[in-house]
């Protein structure tokens, strides 16, 4: 049996582990907005969803734009039925707000996103 010393300049497993314990987790936000043309309304829901994206999730999440008249396959495989629809994949619970997106607040809350 041979005496190990330890590196100083090393971290010990135990502090190591404490320092990841005390770095709160980054939670990364995957959402997809569901979106028909360009209309006003979409526009809007595009500008809307950025806009909180941006403010309150701020290099915490992966926003996805599906316009149904360039993929209706997509839609379909969400049952997506009605735009604009906005889904939260991750983390879970999935959550979906669907019609207006101009109340940042209310969409935060149905979406279950911590500030």
């Amino acid at each position: 049996m041979t005496n190990h010393t330890p590196d100083p300049h090393m971290p010990s497993s135990t502090s190591a582990f404490d320092q990841l314990l005390s770095e709160p987790p980054t939670v990364c936000y995957v959402l997809q907005l569901y979106i028909a043309g360009l209309t006003p309304r979409s526009t809007l829901a595009v500008e809307r969803i950025r806009t909180i994206c941006d403010r309150y999730l701020a290099g915490r999440f992966e926003l996805t734009i599906i316009d149904l008249y360039l993929k209706p396959e997509e839609a379909m495989r969400a049952q997506v039925i009605v735009v604009p629809t906005l889904i939260k994949r991750h983390p879970t619970p999935m959550r979906l707000f669907v019609g207006d997106l101009t109340d940042d607040r209310m969409i935060l809350r149905c979406l279950n996103i911590e500030i």
